[in-house]
């Protein structure tokens, strides 16, 4: 393939300082690893390669044809063949256009296979990696290895590995044809290569430098720009009146990468001027020798097409061979780009369903809590030693200061996290031993931050059951008191939410979480701090549904609001690890302990204003009027 002068400049023909220090070990493991991805398409790389060396042979006879036409038709003043060699060249010029065009496709069809078979694979990879992966990975990292990183595989498929075939193929069927032309006048060409490969190194290495500092800019510019123009930063700059101070930032940033650019541009310009002339030194020399050899009589063979066909041919072969040069570049990128995704690929998830795994029932079940010791780092312990037992369709609350460990206990339930030691049992059946798909069907969690999808009101809530009917969907809505609000917008059920669920108020995207749950029907519910993004009108209409939804289920809930914790059976205070208190209300605050500690710190200013205890009539019926807690 024709190479541009261009072709090996800037960053790809450099690696930087850290794709040298974190150089991807090559072995026979890796390698058979990344064949293993081209290997259902074995029969049509065949294809490409073979188009790949045909199209450099036909590409050579345009050239050859050239030479006869000086000998055979200029010379001889042969209008008929000259015409018929004009022919033979546009003939061999278009099958080598038709070539390349397969060759493209087929290419381009092996490259988005591969990608399609990886993304899926990957995808599937991630989707079932634990709760702990998504809080430790950047989810940018997870974006870039499952879109960027794979989709980069195109070009070193259709990219790089053609370009190295393509450019091996041009450069040995040029010198196969060179030297049978005249082995002088190849050597004469060859000799000024070396000219061609120092300056575009030397110049290029600059640009490197150059392209570098200015991506690296652009990237400073673009953090701005999505820092100061989303919907939280634009606002941040309008109330501290930020405009201007934000716009001068900009501009400087601006004004520093347009001169970056001017000077890459400056120097790729320049660059251009000298290797122009220097790739119409090799043909002049091949023009100076062969004048020679012919006026001197010394080669009586060498004819002046001859010496027109190698000068075309030697213009062929410069640029393959630069871009030879660069391949150990291209090829470290591409292990370096496959060993990024193999890395994920590595990466075991600790948390699977067993073989045969255990589908009792978990209705009215016990939920033990067998002296459990978790930590999400082996040196910090979360939870040291957690015993205790909820009976079976009881509701117990968890309390206890911010950072304790109320949400990691919940979240063991479901297998989010496994233990470190201990166990929690459903039943008689540790949690690790129930079929994982069954356990979570029976698990339903309410949390405090709600999630929803870019999609309609009606696509969410039927992500807890696919095949809930109409009124299925409503009576869950209705219990969870959103069916109203749904009814007041103009396209009802099919209301679009917004990304992450923007276009509703924190109360309705909760209230539409537990919808959500109602029409799952689980046989455990676990709530999160369901009710703390509602307004009290909306928390005691909606308690109201939560308290149907518990009737008869084993529940545990992470409590912040007073009215729950006084429905409790039990609550469990944590602290530091362990559970440090368990009782009722009236008896935790009789313990004069921790949680007595903090319910005065939580209600400290309403019994001051109230000038009473905790006991007094006054004090409840405030507490109870503002439904307010810890």
């Amino acid at each position: 393939m024709p190479q541009g002068p261009m072709r090996g400049l800037g960053p790809r023909g450099f690696l930087t300082d850290e794709e040298k220090k974190n150089l991807p070990k090559v072995d026979k493991a890796l390698i058979k690893r990344i064949l293993a991805y081209l290997k259902p398409y074995r029969l049509q790389f065949v294809f490409v390669f073979a188009a790949i060396l045909l199209s450099a042979v036909v590409g050579l006879l345009p050239s050859i044809i050239t030479g006869k036409i000086v000998d055979e038709a200029l010379i001889n003043r042969d209008m008929k063949l000259l015409i018929r060699l004009l022919f033979a060249a546009f003939a061999t010029l278009a099958v080598s256009q038709i070539i390349g065009v397969l060759e493209t496709y087929i290419n381009a069809w092996i490259s988005q296979k591969i990608i399609f078979d990886m993304k899926n694979q990957m995808y599937r990879h991630l989707l079932y990696m634990p709760h702990s992966f998504f809080t430790t990975e950047k989810q940018g990292d997870i974006v870039t290895r499952m879109d960027t990183d794979i989709s980069g595989v195109s070009t070193i498929i259709s990219g790089t590995l053609s370009n190295v075939v393509s450019n091996a193929a041009t450069v040995i069927t040029t010198l196969v044809a060179l030297f049978t032309m005249s082995w002088q006048l190849a050597i004469v060409g060859i000799i000024i290569i070396p000219l061609l490969i120092l300056p575009t190194k030397r110049v290029g290495k600059n640009q490197w430098k150059i392209r570098s500092d200015s991506q690296a800019k652009n990237d400073e510019m673009n953090q701005h720009i999505s820092e100061s123009l989303s919907v939280s930063g634009s606002m941040l700059v309008k109330l501290f009146t930020r405009e201007e101070k934000e716009y001068g930032k900009f501009k400087k940033v601006n004004s520093e990468l347009t001169a970056l650019n001017l000077k890459e541009q400056r120097s790729g310009s320049w660059f251009r001027v000298v290797l122009g002339m220097f790739t119409q030194v090799g043909p002049l020399l091949i023009y100076f020798a062969g004048g020679y050899l012919i006026i001197s009589r010394t080669d009586a063979t060498l004819t002046v097409g001859t010496i027109t066909a190698m000068v075309a041919l030697i213009n062929r072969l410069y640029f393959p061979i630069q871009s030879l040069l660069n391949v150990h570049v291209e090829f470290t990128r591409s292990l370096a780009l496959f060993t990024r995704i193999f890395e994920y690929f590595d990466m075991k998830n600790p948390i699977t369903s067993p073989p045969d795994g255990a589908r009792p029932d978990v209705a009215c079940q016990d939920i033990v809590y067998d002296h459990v010791a978790f930590s999400y780092d082996p040196e910090v312990k979360i939870l040291k030693d957690v015993n205790f037992t909820v009976p079976g369709g009881q509701m117990y609350a968890i309390v206890g200061p911010s950072g304790s460990g109320k949400s990691t206990v919940v979240n063991l339930i479901p297998r989010l996290y496994d233990v470190d030691s201990g166990a929690v049992r459903i039943g008689k059946t540790d949690v690790r031993d129930f079929d994982l798909s069954y356990l979570r069907e029976n698990v339903g969690v309410v949390t405090q931050e709600t999630y929803l999808f870019n999609g309609t009101i009606r696509e969410n809530l039927l992500y807890a059951k696919e095949d809930a009917t109409e009124e299925e969907l409503i009576k869950a809505c209705k219990e969870a008191n959103i069916h109203d609000f749904i009814s007041r917008q103009p396209d009802g059920y099919e209301t679009m939410v917004g990304n992450r669920g923007l276009k509703l108020s924190g109360g309705e995207k909760q209230r539409l979480s537990i919808a959500r749950v109602i029409l799952k029907d689980p046989g455990i519910l676990i709530l999160d701090e369901a009710t703390s993004a509602l307004d009290s009108i909306s928390e005691n209409a909606i308690q109201n549904a939560l308290d149907l939804l518990m009737e008869g289920r084993t529940s545990i809930v992470i409590a912040h609001r007073l009215s729950t914790i006084l429905k409790a059976d039990c609550i469990l205070v944590v602290k530091d690890g362990v559970i440090a208190e368990s009782g009722d209300h009236e008896s935790l605050l009789a313990a004069d302990g921790i949680y007595r500690e903090l319910y005065e710190t939580q209600f400290r200013q309403v019994l001051d204003m109230e000038g009473g205890g905790p006991e007094g009539t006054d004090y409840w019926d405030k507490v109870e009027e503002e439904n307010n807690g810890f």
